[in-house]
């Protein structure tokens, strides 16, 4: 399908979400009797949810059908004067590097039902239980929680969020569609009172931990030293690729570090610094952990990995993704030495 005949298809099942005083997002309906996705935090700790559909109505939420905190997705429920279309959910295990993505949402609040196109620039396993499509289609704040969807004008995606930090150009992105099916298959009823209650708890926690706990952290440095032999198994070509993609992720991720170092009052402070850093590092490790042709690096990379998720704060899980690049680096310049011509 063309972009604009999934335009034209979509648009009246996409709605725009309002939840207390400021926040918006998008929704999509994948329920004819009123069940809408969405990102569990445009609706966070709130009750008054109020939802907008492409006709024109609006509808206060009446309950929470479902939500899954670990990959930001929620399902609520109104109560429509008349059956509402739907979207059709494709397999998003089946979406790779390349595809062509279409992404319709409501950016800033303001240009409801816009639009934009890109591509998947990278399908990144986060961790055992969350995969994350990185995509180049430009999606903004109000945009959250709105339909990713394939050339076949199925959603393989929920437009999530961007990486808006010093040298970070296009990075966007969405939580695979897949994710929705269990939520879907089994909802249940939350009286909108306790889902306020329980996740506004969550969201004062994290907040919390996110704004003081890290800066009280103590940094230990230890930077691994491996022998040359960890390059056993990869040509030049192999290093070289490897040490260029640790300088591109280092380039990206300490800026978006340096904002949280900065003072809160700083106009380009951010208070998620710390994770946007973290995560970069991580995406880069999880990808060579897999690719890398020397078992000496994937096992490195593996340890670094292994070594974050024994750490609580995501300024110490900065610091060892940044400690195992440092010693990949550092063992890289040692068997370049050890490999240069006559």
């Amino acid at each position: 399908m063309s972009a604009t005949d999934i335009v034209k298809a979509s648009s009246p099942a996409i709605v725009r979400i309002e939840a207390g005083d400021h926040k918006v997002g998008t929704g999509f309906v994948v329920d004819r009797a009123g069940m809408v996705a969405t990102n569990l935090h445009v609706i966070q700790g709130e009750t008054d949810i109020k939802v907008h559909t492409f006709d024109g109505a609006q509808y206060s939420v009446m309950s929470v059908a479902a939500y899954d905190p670990g990959h930001d997705l929620a399902l609520i429920r109104i109560a429509p004067h008349k059956p509402l279309p739907t979207l059709t959910l494709g397999d998003s295990n089946a979406v790779s590097a390349g595809d062509t993505v279409i992404a319709i949402g409501n950016p800033l609040g303001v240009f409801d039902y816009s639009v934009s196109a890109g591509l998947i620039s990278q399908v990144r396993p986060v961790s055992a239980d969350l995969t994350i499509l990185q995509i180049s289609a430009p999606i903004s704040p109000g945009s959250s929680g709105g339909p990713l969807f394939n050339q076949f004008g199925e959603v393989i995606g929920v437009t999530t969020a961007i990486i808006n930090t010093e040298g970070a150009e296009n990075i966007n992105l969405a939580v695979p569609g897949n994710y929705l099916r269990p939520l879907i298959q089994h909802p249940r009823v939350v009286a909108l009172a306790d889902f306020a209650k329980d996740t506004k708890e969550k969201e004062d926690k994290d907040t919390s931990a996110s704004s003081g706990e890290d800066d009280k952290v103590e940094i230990v440095r230890k930077v691994p030293v491996h022998p040359v032999t960890v390059w056993d198994g990869c040509t030049q070509k192999d290093v070289e690729e490897v040490v260029k993609a640790i300088s591109d992720a280092i380039e990206t991720g300490a800026p978006a570090y340096n904002r949280q170092s900065k003072s809160s009052d700083a106009p380009d402070f951010d208070p998620h610094g710390f994770e946007a850093c973290f995560r970069i590092y991580e995406g880069t490790a999880l990808k060579w952990e897999k690719e890398a042709r020397c078992a000496g690096v994937r096992s490195a990379f593996g340890d670094g990995l292994l070594r974050a998720g024994s750490l609580e704060t995501y300024k110490e899980k900065a610091w060892a993704m940044r400690d195992t690049f440092d010693g990949l680096i550092e063992v890289a310049q040692r068997w370049a030495r050890g490999h240069q011509k006559p």
